[in-house]
């Protein structure tokens, strides 16, 4: 089974370019299910039909859904949210200050990436393309798995079996109340799937992500900034789709001043994303929307490649035991954006607003930072002795 996820700037086209690829697949003869995890939906716009929280059948082998972001989390952690606001308001809380509290951005957005985890365990499906949030809420979102299993055991230090023979007492003593059997329910549900969700994403033979840009500096910019968060995580993008391309006969006119400033934007995206491959889509001269019209571009945007297949694949950690080096791919990164810590045993890389903490490699146990270097995308970290 193959997932691809679809990320970029909003209004790009990723529901588009996400349809339109699933059209393609499915086309080739595959079980295909593109869901889209925004809780703006607009994939049943794309399609021009009705579609719900569940898989709809929208012609042939091909399916789709829009996930519930609030039916989702309910369903998710309901019972632990129930229980921190009983404890917030134990504390003095009210109640609109403990609903705002208990407001995690991009929470809504994990939850429903748990739908990505049961679609495919399910089997049902050889290929599952995701229509994802705008870059914001995907990156928050794959920060969560991490971060969050943390932050629940810090709030729930107490085992469910302590609970049963000292939790009436800590009650009456502490005035707190103490969490319910469907509590502990919920967090060893979520802990259980967060794990699962990551190791899924980072399987870089099932997993990809396609980043959607257009040919103008700011979205270029973000485009990158995305880029380099991504391989930050460890994920594997392995295409970058360039939409809204003004065909040559349009540039008249009007127009003609935007086209020395399309062909410098696509020049900038040739030389940035050289390693990567492009796939560049024409502007219609109608709507993108309805099957047809999708199936239309997916056969434009894939001539001579497998929309299925794992189009690029670069490795984005390296470990030299022998010079006891680890070496991370940060593609458009400045050496003025990045951060590098220790913390035990824990490495932090930090690249603009974005960080990420992950553990020493295993050899290099005990061994504290000896110094690093930036060249050419790539951070070289060196270990000696503590």
């Amino acid at each position: 089974m193959r997932i691809i996820i679809y990320t970029g700037k909003g209004g790009v086209g990723k529901t588009s370019m996400a349809a339109a690829t699933a059209c393609k697949i499915a086309k080739g003869g595959k079980r295909v299910l593109i869901m889209s995890t925004d809780q703006a939906h607009s994939l049943g716009d794309s399609f021009d039909i009705k579609i719900g929280r569940e898989p709809t059948k929208v012609s042939g082998r091909l399916y789709a859904m829009e996930v519930d972001t609030v039916y989702e989390g309910e369903k998710s952690w309901g019972n632990l949210k129930g229980y921190f606001k009983q404890f917030l308001a134990s504390q003095g809380g009210t109640g609109i200050e403990v609903e705002e509290l208990l407001v995690f951005p991009g929470l809504e957005e994990l939850f429903s990436m748990f739908r990505i985890l049961d679609m495919y365990e399910s089997g049902d499906y050889d290929t599952i393309i995701v229509d994802c949030a705008p870059t914001g809420e995907t990156l928050a979102l794959l920060k969560y798995p991490e971060r969050l299993a943390g932050l629940i055991r810090r709030l729930l230090p107490i085992e469910k079996a302590g609970v049963k023979t000292v939790g009436v007492l800590m009650e009456g003593l502490m005035k707190v109340p103490m969490p319910k059997d469907e509590v502990f329910d919920d967090v060893e549900y979520l802990l259980d799937k967060m794990l699962r969700l990551q190791e899924l994403l980072l399987n870089q033979d099932i997993v990809s992500l396609r980043v959607v840009t257009t040919p103008e500096k700011i979205v270029i910019s973000e485009a990158k900034r995305n880029f380099t968060c991504l391989y930050l995580y460890h994920y594997n993008v392995d295409a970058v789709i360039v939409n809204h391309i003004y065909p040559e006969k349009a540039m008249e006119g009007y127009f003609c001043k935007w086209k020395k400033l399309q062909e410098e934007a696509l020049r900038e995206i040739s030389e940035s994303f050289s390693e990567v491959p492009r796939i560049y889509v024409e502007l219609l001269p109608k709507e993108l929307r309805t099957l047809d019209v999708l199936e239309e571009v997916g056969d434009g945007m894939f001539q001579d490649a497998d929309p299925d297949a794992v189009l690029f694949h670069k490795e984005i950690y390296r470990v030299d035991d022998e010079n006891r080096t680890l070496t991370i791919y940060l593609p458009f990164a400045e050496k003025e954006d990045l951060d590098l810590r220790q913390d035990g045993n824990e490495i932090v890389v930090g690249v603009g607003n974005e960080s990420r903490r992950f553990p020493a490699p295993a050899g290099f146990a005990g061994m504290e930072i000896a110094g690093a270097k930036w060249e050419e995308g790539n951070l070289k970290i060196r270990f000696g002795k503590a």
